[in-house]
């Protein structure tokens, strides 16, 4: 596989003639880079009168390798040849470099180029290219490729480097400033103006401002980048303009979030920005930040908004998820109303997140999620709720990589890590990293984490702050806002999002529907999830060491059989509750026993005319995937200090 590297643009505040001078003392040999032991001149002409020359070197570069790496090729230098040409007149230079040694087995080719700035004659900018070719290396050709790329993309680093220490040296020996050629003048032997790296007098200065990538850009804009990394961001931004057009051209930024959502992998993250491009056009998302008209339901309702910025500049959005009625929201706006909610919270973070890099004068690229998780129950694990989240998820990461700088969770109650093995395995192992736990709501020690990363002065006062936030209260969603299918659904048999996944029965004043369940995974978890319709039920989780046995719906109860002797054979591991007309009950257990546990419903009171309903569904949680949430979780969360919860609205 040919490797390439591309460098942006480097920039001296210098001009082209004092650049050529310093870099003219980087040969024979230079201190600086010693991987270069000698470099022979085997070809120098001067063209028109001294306004070109044209010079060849043979180098003789060390094998910077492994010791035994060297023992078996057999060698411990190599040999490159250098040709480079420089046109005074047009203020360009141009190197062409190819490897002699192994040259049938390894093409390794290097072109650089110096030139005038095209908005400033003062200046210089420098790029460079490199492929390397290994077709055959003794079985190394992996090994070598990367190795080869490695210590090429390293020696990248010093060249701007040295190039300043030459100018220091000239200054220091009173050379500040050198004539530029014209048809009169000719090059001084005093100046010694010759130069190794040629710029091709076919190859102009580049005009083209959106293909430039300046280094200074990168460092104030980017952040620090590895060569190889900035490399990649080129090759992106070239490719994409060119299979794409120069329309609509995405923002360096956005390029590197996608570089950074696959690895630095150049086709993987052009199919994936590609894609979210048809995705932006298809579904008008440029013009949702003008267009978006949040429903009063919204506003009123959703417990989230945006919050200052932490101390490395991220603009912050608090999300109260435990104060969040995720159920009336979905039946009030649907999932598609949520959906587009969220793609303009991502929006707004864009925008913000570029204007605090302005305001700051330094890279900021994502920005912080700050979790409130008191209240959040497992009605929150609503399976029509978790869809629409999962949606969510999917939609954001594929269109907004990279933006999540950092997610603080707070108040995580213990029915926490239940939900966070549902939804984990759905979020990209990146972000996962990301999150940052702290405990749960006694948590003395949750203030002291955030002001690591929050100024104490915007630490909201609901969590031992002082500053008062814009987030709502949250609270539950009246029914009365609710879509009037959703209310149909309430009526009918079976809503539509329980077909294949929930059961209906009808019970009978006194009958008693139970579901058996044999455990064999100590600490599994047990969740449930029932609608109740018509008429009030009563619920019970049990738990036997004896045999149940089957039966249908009836008046009778496994505990009415023989044998079975409350707290001595079977045992209530759930306190009652009364279900009304209309309620949705959540509930989780972790079962600690290989028994058998029982989810026991009783309807106590009915007209006889009536039948109740119920709609329900259960789910096991192993245990190796509940405590490997456990274990994900940084808040000292621990198998025995999470009970069981059973929560109905």
């Amino acid at each position: 596989m040919v490797q390439k590297y591309q460098s942006p643009v480097r920039v001296y505040k210098h001009p082209f003639e004092l650049v050529m001078a310093a870099y003219e003392r980087r040969f024979p040999t230079c201190p600086q880079m010693p991987i270069v032991l000698d470099c022979e001149i085997v070809k120098d002409e001067v063209l028109d009168d001294g306004a070109r020359r044209n010079t060849s070197r043979r180098c003789k570069l060390a094998v910077d390798a492994p010791y035994l790496f060297k023992k078996i090729i057999g060698v411990d230098v190599v040999y490159f040849l250098q040709h480079n040409f420089l046109d005074l007149a047009n203020r360009t230079l141009s190197i062409e470099a190819v490897n002699e040694t192994f040259s049938s087995r390894i093409e390794i080719f290097e072109r650089c180029r110096y030139y005038a700035h095209p908005d400033n004659p003062d200046w210089t900018c420098f790029d460079q290219t490199a492929t390397l070719d290994i077709k055959n290396f003794f079985g190394f050709e992996n090994s070598m490729e990367k190795m080869g790329m490695k210590q090429y993309t390293q020696t990248t680093l010093k060249g701007k480097e040295i190039i300043e220490y030459f100018i220091d040296q000239l200054k220091s020996e009173g050379i500040t400033h050198i004539e530029r050629w014209d048809a009169t003048h000719k090059v001084s032997p005093q100046q010694n103006i010759e130069t190794n790296e040629a710029a091709s007098s076919t190859c102009s200065s580049p005009t083209s401002k959106d293909i430039m990538l300046d280094g200074d850009f990168i460092a104030q804009k980017l952040g620090q980048l590895s060569p190889m990394q900035e490399s990649k961001l080129l090759e992106l931004a070239k490719l994409y303009k060119s299979t794409e057009g120069p329309e609509n051209v995405p923002s360096y930024e956005t390029f590197l979030r996608f570089l950074r959502a696959r690895d630095f992998n150049v086709e993987k993250a052009l199919h994936m920005l590609q894609e979210s491009q048809k995705w932006r056009q298809d579904n008008d998302v440029d013009a949702i930040l003008k267009e978006y008209s949040m429903p009063s339901v919204i506003q009123n309702y959703f417990p989230g908004a945006w919050h200052h910025q932490d101390k490395d500049g991220r603009p912050i959005y608090i999300l109260r998820l435990g104060h969040m009625d995720v159920k009336g929201l979905l039946k009030a706006v649907g999932e598609d109303g949520l959906l587009r909610l969220s793609i303009h919270i991502c929006e707004e973070g864009i925008r913000l997140i570029r204007e605090s890099a302005i305001r700051l004068g330094k890279p900021v690229l994502s920005w912080c999620l700050l979790v409130d998780l008191e209240g959040l129950s497992m009605r929150h694990l609503w399976r029509p709720g978790i869809k629409a989240l999962l949606k969510i998820i999917e939609t954001v990461e594929k269109n907004y990589p990279e933006t999540m700088g950092r997610v603080l969770v707070v108040r995580a109650p213990r029915v926490f890590p239940i939900a966070w093995t549902i939804v984990s395995t759905f979020i990209d192992e990146t972000t996962r990293s990301k999150f940052l736990f702290y405990g749960g709501p006694d948590c003395v020690h949750m203030k002291d984490g955030l002001e690591q990363y929050l100024d104490s002065d915007i630490i909201p006062n609901f969590l031992g702050g002082t500053c008062k936030t814009l987030v709502h209260e949250g609270g539950q969603v009246p029914k009365t806002l609710f879509k009037m299918n959703s209310e149909e659904e309430a009526t009918n048999a079976a809503p539509a999002e329980h077909h294949n996944l929930y059961k209906t029965i009808e019970m009978k004043a006194g009958y008693i529907h139970e579901v058996v369940i044999k455990n064999n995974d100590p600490k599994s978890v047990l969740t449930w999830d029932f609608d109740v319709m018509r008429c009030d039920l009563q619920f019970t989780l049990y738990r036997t060491e004896k045999p149940v046995p089957k039966k249908t719906d009836s008046m009778t109860s496994f505990y009415d059989n023989a044998g079975f002797v409350q707290g001595k054979t079977y045992f209530q591991e759930e306190p009652t509750i009364v279900c009304r007309h209309k309620e949705s009950v959540q509930g989780s257990h972790v079962m600690t026993k290989t028994d058998n546990y029982i989810l026991h419903w009783f309807c106590p009171t009915a007209p006889s005319e009536c039948l109740s309903q119920l709609n329900y569904f259960y789910e096991i949680l192993s245990s190796a995937n509940y405590k490997g949430s456990m274990t994900s979780l940084q808040s000292g969360f621990s198998t025995s200090s999470v009970a069981s919860s059973c929560q109905s609205r």
